[in-house]
């Protein structure tokens, strides 16, 4: 059965959210969603995951699952928030918990913090099955960008990369951040890229080049063709020299520090203070 997606792009973050269903009517899932976040004034807003709801609500979708590919490092997840307007269950693979580690030591959150990941709802481990409503879907661990990357197959011949892949004209993710790896990364894409050549395959993020707009849905064979970094031809000792040098070129995400306290926690904010505020962190000097 092939999945029907709704796509959306958030043009702050350059972001796009998946709703993934059977038919209208049926059963939903969401993937990687944007809560609207202003860190001139510390404050968060909803329109772009509203627009997920709206959506939902007029395709009279049932939602069962809201799918994290990682904890994002560019915008905080809409997860949680979701989950209150709509259901479902938030999932993301069960190597979260070694990113919760690492930062959980770097905003030294203390033992009230469990890095176990009980702040989701479902742990996937890598090659484990479940359903969107008719669709069938699998979970395919992609470390590399970072240790706890997986793409969901869903359906017939969609699969959602997350992080891991960007548009043929852009390339590929980064590998600087702690746990990345440029030798996973290209031995997590090149196996993605062994699926069949009409392989549907949906980016979370795109930055298009000057003059071409926005654009997500690519396939594997294009991949395999004309992808910048990873294309037929291409070895693993080239591809980690190109990413190693040009990931030492990059700055960090503007939105690290606040979006990585948040995700880690399934979308949650830290837990409000005896004025009930809740705060976010900012390491100096750690980063």
């Amino acid at each position: 059965m092939q999945a029907l997606v709704h796509s959306s792009y958030d043009p702050a973050t350059s972001t796009v959210t998946h709703v993934v269903y059977d038919r209208p009517g049926g059963a939903c899932a969401i993937i990687d969603p944007v809560l609207d976040f202003d860190p001139k004034s510390g404050r968060t807003r909803t329109p772009s995951a509203q627009e997920v709801v709206d959506f939902v609500r007029a395709q009279d979708l049932r939602v069962e699952w809201i799918l994290e590919t990682h904890a994002h490092a560019d915008h905080l997840s809409a997860a949680a928030w979701l989950r209150e307007q709509l259901g479902g269950r938030i999932g993301v693979g069960r190597a979260i918990t070694q990113v919760q580690e690492v930062f959980q030591r770097l905003f030294h959150l203390g033992p009230d913090f469990a890095a176990d990941g009980s702040q989701f709802d479902h742990l996937f481990a890598d090659g484990e099955t479940f359903r969107v409503g008719g669709l069938e879907a699998r979970v395919i661990a992609m470390p590399g960008h970072t240790p706890a990357c997986v793409a969901y197959g869903i359906g017939d011949d969609a699969v959602f990369v997350g992080d891991t892949l960007f548009m043929p004209d852009v390339g590929t993710a980064r590998c600087d951040f702690p746990g990345g790896s440029a030798t996973a990364l290209y031995r997590s894409i090149r196996g993605l890229l062994s699926l069949p050549p009409a392989t549907r395959l949906f980016m979370c993020h795109d930055y298009p080049p000057a003059g071409r707009e926005p654009c997500w849905e690519t396939t594997v064979a294009a991949q395999r063709d004309g992808n910048i970094h990873v294309r037929d031809g291409i070895s693993e000792g080239a591809f980690v020299a190109m990413r190693t040098a040009r990931d030492a070129t990059l700055e960090m995400p503007n939105l690290i520090l606040p979006s990585i306290q948040v995700n880690i926690r399934a979308g949650r904010m830290p837990p409000a203070e005896a004025n009930g505020v809740a705060y976010l962190k900012i390491p100096l000097n750690a980063l």
